[in-house]
């Protein structure tokens, strides 16, 4: 199943300054973007549930990875919804 994203407005904005900034890491976010989009749980995002946070409606939320084994490696953090076929990206920002 293909997943539609829709990004929150802190989301877009990262994807906004990483385009504006031709920052290289914009590459690796929209890999990490694309895979989600296909397949969630690829093993390349190493994706798994983020207790410390919940979803607006208190859907689980998740992180994925976009980098690993990096000091500050960057994360997706998501949610299904809000309706089926969606996943909601809420954050994209280096591991907290």
């Amino acid at each position: 199943m293909r997943f539609k994203l829709s990004f929150t407005p802190e989301a877009a904005s990262v994807l906004k300054r990483l385009e504006t900034e031709n920052n290289p890491k914009l590459k690796k976010v929209q890999k990490a973007l694309g895979l989600l989009e296909t397949n969630p749980r690829h093993p390349g995002l190493s994706t798994h549930e983020f207790t410390s946070l919940a979803g607006p409606a208190g859907e689980k939320v998740f992180e994925a990875y976009v980098e690993s084994r990096t000091p500050g490696a960057w994360r997706v953090f998501w949610y299904y919804g809000p309706t089926r076929g969606m996943i909601r990206v809420l954050n994209i920002a280096p591991h907290p």
